[in-house]
């Protein structure tokens, strides 16, 4: 009985391995390079929203129109008032600008990495293998891997049913 459950136990481990082995797969160069596209289109998008909000905030910032927008409040000092909303503009701008530099990192970190995928693309296309190629990134070597690794096993089995095979015998 024992052993029936540490047989079922062992082929569970078994299947769960190969199990491992088939959503294993990296997606290929091609699906890399349209995904790396799409992120590219949403940070250009994001880009051009941000310096069209960044073009409205300096013209927002001149003192004729920071004059125009707060023509309707009436105060004692109206130096402080356009002073504050000269310092409020331009508190967003810089945010703003921040955050297009940042975008601009992006989008050249993608940029390359979009070129790179394209190329990778291209060369799974014709059939190429790239010359430096660690063992476990082709797929017969992953292959290779999981073979071994189950033969490994597989050897653990048999060597564990013969050893209790053997203590068996013995104690009898």
């Amino acid at each position: 009985m024992k052993s029936k459950i540490f047989l079922i136990v062992l082929v569970s481990l078994f299947a769960a391995a190969v199990n491992i082995q088939a959503q294993d797969q990296p997606p290929s160069a091609a699906e890399t390079a349209d995904h790396l596209r799409l992120e590219l289109l949403d940070v250009q998008a994001k880009e051009n929203d941000l310096r069209a909000r960044a073009q409205q905030l300096d013209e927002d910032l001149k003192p004729e129109n920071i004059e125009r927008s707060l023509a309707g409040v009436g105060s004692t000092r109206p130096e402080e008032l356009r002073e504050a909303r000269r310092k409020q503009l331009q508190i967003e701008r810089n945010g703003i600008q921040a955050q297009l530099n940042t975008l601009e990192s992006s989008r050249m970190r993608l940029e390359a990495a979009l070129r790179d995928a394209e190329v990778r693309a291209y060369h799974e296309s014709a059939g190429v293998q790239p010359t430096k190629m660690v063992l476990t990134q082709s797929i017969f070597g992953r292959r290779l891997l999981y073979a071994g690794s189950g033969a490994v096993a597989l050897f653990g089995i048999v060597a564990g049913f013969l050893i209790r095979r053997r203590l068996r015998k013995r104690d009898s």
